[in-house]
């Protein structure tokens, strides 16, 4: 899909064709809309799919008449039938005239730029769009790491009242999900640095200021990243130490039922055999049987008490 935007005064209009000073949005583009893009602006095919490629690397590229921006956006994707965190990349492409965006889905990176939520936003001021975008792209990392902290929380009440596999499996996917930002913000810090050596970005004192604005919130990202990854990290292993200790607790308690069942075992084991006359105690006796049921419940209650007032159990 493609759709050519420009802000003029107070309004954002949406054009037929390209003008001076529009904004270019492809969005999951076909091939024909591609290379219409890349006729009309003189840009080349390659640098368009750059964003349509979900291992590409977030990075800069100057050519002679346009400059490549790559960096990665979070997204909100599917895994095993329920909503979780990834990124993609997302292509800016600065032109003389002309600003182009390419990206694999509809991102609230772009729509609320495209809906005027934002305040002096122009798509002829490129250099404070290309900030805006980024800016906005830091601020969703950090919206989408809120809810990802949020999610543990749950997890972990849940957890604490009865681990269970599913809800380890939940964390193991947002610990994958925090992985995703961890590479994606670390690559798009990379790419700030060489804006920030860019002359043509820092064009006016506020362009600098909000490209300072950029650079803190993508900090404040990773830094956030790196917490909530230690936290979910530390849990898994409290976790996993709780249902070992579990584990450990149940073997004890059938070692010590084999134990106290093994008792009686071997009492009627020996009166199971066949030595008639071995002086086996009771065996003359009409009451004997009984008397060896009774002795072996007793010896096994003994036993059993030994095991309770012992410390093994706790």
């Amino acid at each position: 899909m493609i759709k050519i935007i420009k802000s003029e005064a107070t309004r954002i209009e949406e054009l037929d064709d390209i003008e001076a000073g529009a904004w270019i949005a492809l969005t999951d583009p076909s091939q024909d809309e591609l290379d219409w893009v890349s006729d009309k602006l003189s840009v080349e095919i390659d640098d368009l799919k750059a964003a349509l490629d979900d291992n590409e690397r977030s990075h800069i590229e100057i050519e002679d008449n346009y400059t490549l921006i790559l960096v990665d956006i979070p997204i909100i994707e599917e895994r095993n039938e329920k909503q979780w965190y990834g990124t993609i990349p997302m292509g800016i492409i600065l032109t003389k005239e002309n600003i182009i965006t390419v990206c694999l889905g509809d991102t609230p990176v772009l729509t609320g730029l495209m809906k005027g939520k934002v305040k002096n936003f122009y798509t002829g001021w490129k250099t404070r769009f290309i900030l805006q975008i980024l800016y906005r792209n830091a601020a969703l990392f950090l919206q989408y790491l809120r809810g990802i902290n949020k999610r543990t929380e749950i997890i972990e009440k849940k957890l604490q009242q009865s681990p269970q596999n599913k809800e380890l499996i939940q964390l193991l996917e947002l610990e994958k999900s925090l992985v995703y930002f961890t590479t994606s913000l670390r690559s798009n810090e990379m790419v700030l640095e060489k804006l920030v050596k860019i002359d043509s970005i820092k064009k006016y004192p506020e362009d600098t200021e909000l490209l300072e604005d950029v650079i803190i919130e993508n900090k404040q990202a990773i830094e956030m990243v790196n917490i909530y990854s230690g936290i979910i990290n530390s849990m898994m292993d409290a976790f996993s130490s709780v249902i070992n200790n579990n584990v450990n607790n149940v073997m004890k308690v059938l070692a010590i039922i084999t134990i106290v069942l093994s008792v009686p075992t071997m009492i009627f084991s020996a009166y199971g055999m066949n030595v008639s006359g071995a002086g086996m105690p009771f065996a003359t006796e009409p009451w004997g049987f009984a008397a060896v049921i009774g002795l072996s419940i007793i010896m096994a209650v003994i036993v059993a008490i030994v095991f309770l007032k012992s410390k093994i159990l706790k």
